[in-house]
């Protein structure tokens, strides 16, 4: 099992960049397995328009944070990106939100290997913040 990787590391592998880098530490992965990793959320510019008075981190941002460990799973099992290679978000199924995020949550975000066909993946996503699951979903991400 290989471990810790933080933001300095991440951005090696993965192309986004603040404020849109979800990822703030990987904890612990196991190749073609799965991958832990840790996003704290701060009072960004994300707050300023989503429910100003009461804020609330976007659950497409959630659903974000999921696919950018998911692609850093893929990486990690499959082999860096080539060329100009991307890996992206193609469909999500069962999403639900069961809690809200806000300002200073810590996020925990594991994602799971379920399957693997040509050049598809399918992860299964738990967000949890204080060990309470705020959200569930299955992604499917491809490269090209």
């Amino acid at each position: 099992m290989n471990q810790i990787l933080n933001v300095k590391k991440i951005v090696q592998f993965l192309p986004h960049r603040f404020p849109f880098l979800l990822i703030d530490q990987v904890i612990e992965y196991k190749k073609s397995m799965f991958l832990y990793a840790k996003k704290t959320i701060t009072g960004s510019n994300f707050f300023l328009g989503h429910f100003p008075k009461k804020s609330v981190f976007p659950g497409v941002l959630i659903i974000e944070s999921i696919a950018q460990a998911s692609g850093l799973l893929s990486i990690f099992s499959n082999g860096q990106l080539v060329g100009k290679e991307l890996i992206y978000l193609v469909n999500i199924k069962n999403a639900f939100f069961k809690k809200i995020v806000r300002p200073g949550n810590e996020m925990m975000i594991n994602v799971f290997l379920k399957k693997q066909k040509s050049n598809f993946e399918e992860f299964d996503g738990v967000v949890l913040v204080n060990n309470t699951i705020v959200c569930t979903a299955t992604l499917l991400l491809s490269r090209f």
